[in-house]
């Protein structure tokens, strides 16, 4: 059987997505909502964090359902020119987040090893990295799955650890002099939640039991993502810093620390890669997933080596303002209108293509106000409702 046909079984997506959510971008993100402190920080992290896993759910269950790639279901609404834009969109963003989460492994690893070993290499742990990745790329599903339940077992057991070092000495919290309103900390946790809606069908698409396997994919994530969201707050709040290498090794917790950066990076950077393999076979099916998704780890690491990156925050409030009326548009034509199957005469579907660009300017717009939920659900609550106007009077048309 080839690889592209092999189904993948509920627990092997558990383990993928908790692994997703084992990141330094997740504690560093964390870290952020601390002026809010602990009880307002965490209730902002759950409901952040429920939105976002509401969205992720029907996302994923298109590629469950369909059997589809998120880059082949998006030529559903928008046609195949459309679903070759968001293929070449995702695979620069993708490459970005490759970019992201290497150097700053990079540099986590930096400042583990010259504590340990008074040695230092921030380019030698960039390509360590990344062949690491490349490894996880090129191993089978049956074989990943097998290797997940090891790693994904170690990075528990450590998460805890590091979870009960950071909260241990609760009394003594750091002042944090910056605001941060409520809102504005909800957005950055579905923001979050959000840089996997274009990915997650690439995932599911293989399920055994469509429904329960999308549904504890996004449990999976929702679980990890938060816990590692309340670590990144706790230590701003508690230890007066959100630098993962100095929570790490203020926990006394050494090679422990090494581990967690080194494996949590790889395995949620695996996702990214693979995933832009994945839509780079949208554009032509000659590419080879593998062989794509080895290359974008190249360019990442490249990136991650010689391009300076920051803006992180901006970056992902970006992806939000381009995939959320993406996929809001998506659900609608799925779900209300039930058009679940690619058709070839459409090359480009210009109503929800300019619908699309009119969601990207209103998100970009109301990112100056500040709402309670946030604003990516009320952008594809709007968009949703505009889109189901429009084309319910060409479905009635179409049907008389």
């Amino acid at each position: 059987m080839k690889e592209e046909n092999q189904r993948v079984s509920t627990f092997s997506q558990i383990l993928l997505w908790f692994g997703a959510a084992v990141s330094i971008a997740e504690i560093m993100t964390g870290a952020l909502l601390a002026p809010l402190g602990l009880i307002q920080g965490i209730w902002a992290i759950i409901l952040g964090h429920v939105i976002g896993g509401a969205i992720l759910f029907p996302a994923g269950l298109i590629g469950a359902k369909s059997g589809l790639s998120s880059a082949e279901s998006v030529h559903i609404s928008f046609g195949k020119y459309g679903s070759f834009g968001f293929s070449l969109v995702n695979i620069l963003q993708l490459i970005g987040w490759t970019a992201i989460m290497i150097i700053n492994g990079a540099k986590a690893l930096d400042g583990i090893t010259i504590h340990l070993w008074s040695y230092q290499n921030e380019k030698l742990w960039c390509i360590v990295i990344g062949l690491l990745i490349c490894i996880w790329v090129v191993i089978s599903i049956k074989s990943l799955s097998k290797l997940n339940t090891v790693v994904m077992s170690v990075l528990f057991i450590f998460t805890l650890i590091l979870g009960f070092t950071v909260f241990k000495n609760t009394d003594i919290a750091v002042a944090v002099e910056e605001t941060m309103s409520f809102g504005t900390a909800v957005e950055l946790n579905v923001a979050m939640c959000l840089s996997w809606l274009p990915l997650i069908s690439d995932y599911t698409r293989r399920l055994d039991k469509k429904i329960t396997g999308t549904l504890w994919s996004v449990i999976s994530y929702f679980i990890s993502s938060t816990i590692m969201f309340i670590i990144g707050l706790g230590a701003a709040i508690y230890t007066g810093t959100s630098d993962i290498t100095s929570i790490l090794m203020s926990a006394g917790l050494g090679l422990i620390a090494l581990v967690i950066v080194l494996f949590s990076t790889v395995t949620t950077t695996f996702l990214d890669v693979y995933s832009a393999g994945v839509s780079a076979a949208n554009l032509n099916k000659k590419v080879n997933e593998k062989f794509a998704a080895v290359i974008a780890c190249v360019i990442g690491v490249l990136l991650a080596m010689f391009v300076p990156i920051s803006q992180y925050e901006n970056f992902l409030y970006l992806i939000g303002s381009i995939f959320a009326p993406l996929f809001a548009i998506l659900f609608v034509d799925y779900f209300l209108f039930h058009k679940t199957d690619i058709n070839p005469s459409h090359s480009h579907i210009v109503k929800n293509m300019i619908l699309w660009v009119i969601g990207f300017i209103v998100y970009r717009l109301l990112m100056s106000y500040n709402f309670i939920i946030g604003i990516t659900l009320p952008v594809m609550g709007m968009m949703s409702a505009v889109c189901f106007t429009i084309n319910k009077r060409k479905v009635g048309n179409a049907n008389e």
